[in-house]
């Protein structure tokens, strides 16, 4: 029943990373950049929830809703300001990538500044009882955790599938240059990419706040790391890859903790991302392509 029960918990946790390895993915399916400051959109979310319930003692969907929101509109902002001119003038991906890294440094520090560099405690934010199933218990968190996650996958699965805009996505992802002559506007449609995505890292925001007591400036640096190993795994650039890779690495890493040792976590971690990089680097659902980062 042990085993069965680290099983649920690794999902819960996994679920935080599947739902920030889906900016990682929408991001690289569609400009092929592995957005380094992604993670630290977490932490920019899990601050202004932070701001808006703990500091205004506003509600707490309002707390939600504008850590969403916010969060969507800073990754359109940083899509223009970081990324946009380098897009267009077709610059070297190493530009992007190190452009990525500088993001990330500024979130940090500018969020070190504006809070300090203490952790600050966050509330239990949802508390319902405990799922009961035979002598197995599952705590709010993981099924929240597990039902969110799976909630925005189908959502965003619908999205890149029927609708108008997943459409323009896929023609981005596809050929830019043909879907520009198509009559699609990529701007927009990268813009857009970066905003649901930042929005997504958000929703993982507010469950990690609600599993975890504290935040702090550097949060998301490691957290990021993970979500990306989780988005290699399953197959970058894949919706369902970043979902089971976020999954299978929350299995291991909570198997890890329970049956060899927590100081090991991270590196079983990110041996799997070196093991899948030697064995199959295109990741359990993605594609091979001739072009990589």
């Amino acid at each position: 029943m042990d085993f069965f029960s680290q099983i649920i918990n690794g999902l819960g946790i996994g679920s935080i990373y599947a739902l920030v390895a889906l900016g990682y993915s929408m991001v690289y399916g569609i400009v092929q950049l592995i957005n380094f400051a992604h993670g630290d959109i977490i932490m920019v979310g899990a601050y202004v929830v932070f701001v808006i319930l703990i500091m205004m003692n506003l509600p707490l969907w309002l707390a939600v809703l504008g850590s969403i929101l916010f969060c969507g509109l800073i990754g359109v902002v940083i899509e223009r300001v970081a990324y946009h001119r380098l897009l267009v003038r077709d610059a070297p991906r190493i530009s992007l990538l190190i452009t990525a890294i500088g993001v990330s440094i500024f979130l940090q520090n500018l969020f070190q500044l504006l809070f300090g560099s203490d952790a600050k405690s966050m509330p239990k934010m949802f508390s319902f009882s405990p799922l009961q199933i035979g002598e197995l218990q599952i705590t709010s968190s993981t099924v929240l955790n597990i039902l969110v996650s799976v909630v925005m996958m189908a959502g965003l699965q619908l999205m890149v599938s029927k609708m108008k805009i997943g459409k323009a996505m896929r023609a981005t992802s596809e050929d830019a240059g043909a879907a520009k002559l198509m009559g699609i506007n990529t701007n927009t449609t990268i813009a857009f990419t970066f905003g649901i995505g930042s929005a997504l890292a958000s929703a993982g925001a507010v469950l990690y706040c609600n599993t975890y007591p504290q935040i702090k400036p550097i949060m998301g640096g490691l957290l990021g790391l993970k979500a990306f190993v989780a988005a290699v795994l399953g197959g970058i650039g894949s919706i369902p890859g970043a979902m089971l890779g976020g999954y299978l690495l929350g299995v291991a890493e909570s198997l890890t903790n329970a049956y060899i040792s927590s100081n090991l976590t991270d590196a079983v971690v990110f041996g799997i991302l070196i093991i899948v990089l030697l064995v199959k680097p295109a990741g359990l659902l993605g594609k091979n392509t001739r072009e990589k980062v």
